[in-house]
């Protein structure tokens, strides 16, 4: 398999070749385009000075016959030194001079043999004189052994000087500029192709470089290297810095996928764990005895927990990929946050917190309504399970700019700052969480499969929260239609807020 370097500098050889070749056939056909005007111009010239010869000699130069009259004497002398095909007529028309080449193509005729290729020469040639006096302009003649123009010149006393000049006269300028060509030829090509693999090399050198050097980064364990880059601004400067952000992706990708492995082995290990501890139990238990029901349902309930896990999973997988289809329908976002904050009523009064619900009225958005109820559930889950016996959570909706805000506000132990950033990471869950409600510690994976929700219908999940002052989730979604109430409501804890009426 031919090399870069290789396919550039035979190209560019190729290239060189073509355009030698057109710059030579220009300048061969505009040569040869003026060399035969120039040809025309000197059989004119020729011409000329036949009939001034002719006109100076006078009637005494003159042979006449019963038929016809020839030029004879001196002047015949004097027009025979004229090269080319010279042929004189008379002011009727009747010819009285032809040169010594335009006799030699009629003596065959005249000798009485007629030989086939001079009698094709001689009526080719009788064909192109008569084609001139009738065109009035220059007329090529061909023959078997040459080729040339053909020029009518007439004088004041109505005499006709028809002057053939040949191609060879002039062609000797068209060979000059082919040979050279040919000559030329050679070693333009050659000195193309070696001065194009080297300046090939120059070019593609840094190219061979960044390979080396992302070669040597093909693992994942120095994904922490990058490739360096130069000063200049160029093709090659802008490569190397597009490898480096996208080897700087897959370094954050890599050590996403690490910590996402270690912690879903981690949360599969500790159910595992213990749905193995109860079996074991309900192994050794006696049938149908207390201990043996016990270890079963911890066993159910731990089951029950890695199939959420298991669900939870497969949804991002799903999404990551692209295969997640979402059924859009227009949803009133009330009667779903009213349908949540029902739930929310319920898992309020178990813990003790006060749960209330502000609203502006319908908010219809083109979504998908099982996803945006486990959207809102999730946040409100979340803010329930971190908030404190005697807290509060309230949940609002309403319409800014074209856009639904549902936040769900809690007064429940925060986020730290430096965690803030975090918080919508697979499996993350702040220490603080961790440690002071462990008993209520989820999967982690709540708010990462909300921010998915909420950007898979054109919106985003913003946070804002301040350690040990609550925080406040809310999910920001394009609005399809809404009608806007006057003002808000706000329902008392325990009761659920009342939708302002349509208008």
């Amino acid at each position: 398999m031919s090399s870069i370097r290789t396919r550039l500098a035979t190209r560019f050889a190729a290239l060189t070749l073509a355009v030698v070749a057109v710059f030579a056939g220009t300048v061969y056909a505009a040569r040869r385009t003026i060399a035969v005007a120039e040809l025309e111009k000197d059989a004119q010239l020729r011409a000329d000075i036949a009939l001034r010869i002719v006109r100076q000699a006078g009637l005494n130069s003159f042979q006449v016959t019963p038929n016809s009259r020839t030029l004879v004497g001196p002047l015949k002398q004097s027009l025979d030194a004229l090269p080319g095909y010279l042929v004189i007529n008379d002011a009727n028309g009747e010819r009285i001079y032809s040169s010594p080449a335009v006799r030699t193509l009629s003596a065959y005729l005249q000798g009485g043999e007629i030989i086939e290729f001079a009698r094709a020469d001689y009526e080719g040639f009788e064909h192109a004189l008569s084609e001139a006096r009738s065109a009035g302009h220059a007329v090529r003649f061909r023959l078997r052994n040459d080729e040339g123009l053909l020029v009518l010149r007439r004088d004041l006393d109505g005499r006709e000087a028809i002057q053939g000049i040949s191609f060879r006269e002039s062609a000797q300028s068209w060979r000059e500029i082919l040979g050279s060509a040919l000559i030329v030829l050679p070693f333009l090509v050659l000195i193309a192709v070696l001065g194009a693999y080297v300046l090939a090399g120059n070019v593609l050198k840094p190219v061979d470089t960044i390979r080396q050097e992302v070669e040597a980064i093909t693992d994942g364990r120095s994904l922490h290297r990058r490739v360096a880059v130069e000063g200049a601004d160029d093709e090659m400067t802008r490569l190397a810095s597009t490898l480096n952000d996208m080897i700087s992706r897959l370094e954050t990708s890599f050590g996403a996928l690490r910590r996402f492995t270690a912690d879903a082995s981690h949360e599969l290990k500790t159910p595992l764990a213990v749905l193995r501890a109860d079996v074991e139990r309900a192994m050794h238990a006696r049938p149908h005895s207390n201990d043996q029901a016990v270890a079963l349902e911890e066993a159910l309930q731990e089951t029950a927990r890695m199939a959420d896990l298991v669900d939870s999973l497969l949804t991002l997988a799903r999404a990551d990929e692209g295969r997640f289809d979402l059924h859009r329908e227009p949803v009133d976002l009330e009667d779903v946050a009213r349908d949540v904050f029902e739930t929310a009523l319920i898992l309020g009064e178990d813990t003790g917190l006060e749960v209330s619900m502000t609203s502006t009225g319908p908010v219809i958005v083109n979504g998908d309504r099982t996803r945006l109820r486990q959207l809102f559930l999730n946040l409100i889950t979340n803010a329930i399970k971190y908030t404190p016996r005697g807290g509060r959570v309230n949940l609002s909706l309403s319409v800014v700019d074209r856009q639904a805000h549902f936040a769900i506000k809690d007064t429940g132990i925060g986020i730290a700052a430096v965690d803030l950033d975090h918080v919508f990471e697979r499996f993350w869950r702040a220490d603080r969480a961790r440690s002071r409600m462990s008993e209520r510690g989820g999967q982690g994976l709540g708010l990462a499969i909300s921010q998915w929700i909420a950007q898979a219908h054109g919106g985003q999940l913003v946070v804002q929260s301040r350690l040990h002052r609550g925080s406040t989730f809310t999910a920001i979604l394009p609005v399809h239609t809404a009608t806007p109430t006057p003002g808000p409501r706000e329902a008392p804890a325990g009761q659920l807020a009342q939708a302002s009426p349509v208008g």
